[in-house]
């Protein structure tokens, strides 16, 4: 397996569980559930793929990594295209499970996990509140990821730490922006759900870049 297929697994397996979670099973496991769900999905990918690829799986790691010195532009490109691939597929399949309810599935009105703000969406926030999130779970999120991965680190622990990190992030922030900390988990949903969350992605590429290349210089 070469970094970018690794990439393209990871990826897809935090859409199809951590947005499956709440498109499928939210009713059943609340906030709490869907949170670990993210959580438990970055955990199993650092120890399945993270010794091939490092387990980005998320743009916004990556943007960190290659600033801080840790990998090369020609490989943060490639990481990428195959994030942002694989979480378009796992929303894909996401999707095609959630129509096949026998009770018929909305996607305008049930969603598929995609992230937002403003009076109509979850706790109602304003942009303001959620680009102030994303701006600093993010950071948070990529300094335990680079500390975590770095020289001198328990590095058998580092898949663990970080998924808990990330269950930790959607704890506090599942109400305010559902959390993306990710543009490529942003990304697959809202090309299927469109409207709103297509005209809101902007937010969930630029604040979590932000708090990413702060953590990257950070280090």
């Amino acid at each position: 397996m070469n970094k970018a297929v690794a990439e393209f697994i990871g990826t897809f397996t935090l859409v199809f569980f951590g947005c499956g979670a709440a498109v499928i099973a939210g009713s059943v496991v609340g906030n709490l559930g869907i949170a670990f769900a993210f959580g438990l999905a970055i955990v199993a990918m650092a120890y399945g793929i993270g010794p091939v690829s490092g387990c980005h799986v998320n743009p916004a790691v990556s943007l960190g990594a290659l600033l801080a010195g840790r990998m090369s532009s020609s490989d943060f490109v490639q990481y990428v295209i195959a994030q942002c691939l694989g979480a378009i597929a796992g929303a894909a399949v996401l999707y095609m499970i959630a129509s096949g309810k026998l009770a018929g599935f909305d996607i305008a009105k049930q969603g598929l996990g995609q992230n937002g703000w403003g009076p109509t969406y979850l706790g109602g926030y304003g942009l303001g509140a959620a680009f102030i999130f994303e701006v600093v779970a993010t950071f948070l999120f990529v300094v335990v990821i680079l500390g975590s991965t770095g020289t001198g680190a328990p590095s058998a622990m580092a898949g663990l730490a970080i998924g808990l990190t990330l269950t930790a992030i959607h704890i506090v922030g599942i109400q305010v922006t559902g959390v993306s900390v990710n543009p490529a988990r942003s990304l697959g949903p809202a090309l299927f759900v469109g409207g709103s969350a297509l005209s809101q992605l902007w937010l969930f590429i630029v604040a979590p870049a932000i708090g990413a290349a702060a953590a990257g210089f950070l280090f």
